[in-house]
């Protein structure tokens, strides 16, 4: 992740250290050798194409008008060694959750395709990422599932605020410092199951399971997600 604004009780370390002169700098790190590397760091790019910034994203992605269009994210486990993911449908606000075998990009990559592979086609049209380095795979999962992927501006959880909601919601099956590489992908689909069967007042109080019911169908494919 990249720093571009620093929030809270980053702020004030971020304030400092741009304090410092640069020459100060260079004597705390020792040899001249190691300029080098923070030049380096500093000038960095991200793996982020500029053509894949959210803000290239269709307007009727950014409206929900229809279905198809994904956010995604990892929640991590104890010392950020295990994690699942999460997957939550814009305008259903279905969720789907994905096994993972570690928190490598190519886990990423293995299991978010896995559990979008099952979805119908008219379902698999984007997911939007944020920017963390599990995702360097992001082309490959592109030319895998056929679809777009979308990235949020660094540092900007409200771009992917129905994610970051369920994240939240899956805390209470998922707690915060529990090992995560134990939890099954079938243990993963009844958690699922439980967080799209609960009324939400964004989608009139209906289920997101319900909501995604008349989704399937319109097209045609009634429960084939439920």
């Amino acid at each position: 992740m990249f720093l571009h604004h620093a929030h809270g009780p980053l702020a004030h370390l971020w304030g400092k250290f741009v304090c410092l002169r640069h020459d100060t700098i260079l004597s705390r790190i020792g040899a001249s050798s190691k300029s080098g590397a923070i030049h380096r760091s500093l000038g960095r790019k991200s793996f982020v194409p500029d053509e894949l910034r959210i803000v290239h994203r269709p307007e009727e992605i950014a409206t929900r008008k229809w279905p198809g269009h994904w956010e995604g994210d990892l929640i991590k486990g104890a010392s950020n060694r295990s994690c699942v993911g999460t997957l939550v449908e814009r305008k259903t606000r279905f969720v789907v959750l994905c096994c993972m075998d570690g928190c490598t990009a190519s886990d990423a990559l293995e299991g978010f395709t896995r559990q979008m592979k099952k979805l119908p086609a008219f379902l698999r049209e984007s997911p939007t990422y944020d920017r963390g380095t599990e995702m360097t795979c992001h082309v490959e999962q592109a030319r895998q599932l056929n679809l777009d992927i979308w990235f949020a501006d660094p540092y900007a959880p409200w771009q992917r605020g129905s994610n970051e909601n369920t994240n939240g919601l899956l805390r209470q099956f998922l707690p915060k410092g529990m090992d995560l590489s134990g939890i099954s992908q079938m243990q993963l689909n009844d958690i699922a199951k439980l967080l799209n069967g609960r009324p939400r007042q964004t989608l009139g109080w209906k289920t997101p399971e319900e909501v995604m019911a008349m989704e399937l169908a319109d097209a045609g494919l009634a429960n084939r997600c439920t």
